[in-house]
């Protein structure tokens, strides 16, 4: 198997993966999580955002509703985001038990509650990843930034 990719053997399903996941992520992200667990249709085909619609609806499964009362869920990619960190160092924190996030499966997205990223512990967290930057940190993030001349 190649580095990064889903073992074969532990692919779930495509309709056990979609009763698992349906309601917590938009149908584009569900088709997502499924092809990165290498689910496939019933014509061997990937996931799109349509299909995934057909075959939830088809199944009787809820749609995402952003407004649910537990809808204070946010992925762990927004979560960084608002912490002022990169993706791999929110995901290094959820692993260490410090920013509380859920995987509902291998494969699948992370979510965070949204109260959570205002916590004490996770302050903390963030804090001695921002203390472990070089000094010259948005010199370093300014470098990354194509310069043309003229411009």
């Amino acid at each position: 198997m190649k580095t990064g990719g889903y073992p074969e053997d532990l692919a779930p399903t495509a309709v056990e993966a979609l009763r698992k996941l349906a309601g917590y992520w938009p149908d584009k992200e569900l088709a997502v999580s499924l092809n990165r667990m290498r689910c496939k249709t019933g014509d061997d085909k990937s996931w799109t955002t349509v299909r995934v619609r057909e075959m939830r609806e088809r199944l009787g499964l809820p749609e995402y509703d952003p407004e649910k009362p537990d809808g204070k869920m946010i992925s762990l990619g927004k979560a960084a985001q608002q912490l002022g960190i990169c993706i791999g160092s929110a995901k290094t924190l959820a692993l260490k038990g410090v920013l509380p996030a859920i995987q509902h499966m291998p494969g699948a997205q992370w979510l965070v509650p949204v109260e959570s990223l205002t916590s004490e512990p996770v302050r903390i967290g963030v804090q001695k990843i921002i203390d472990r930057r070089p000094q010259h940190y948005e010199g370093y993030q300014y470098d990354k930034v194509i310069r043309l001349p003229g411009i």
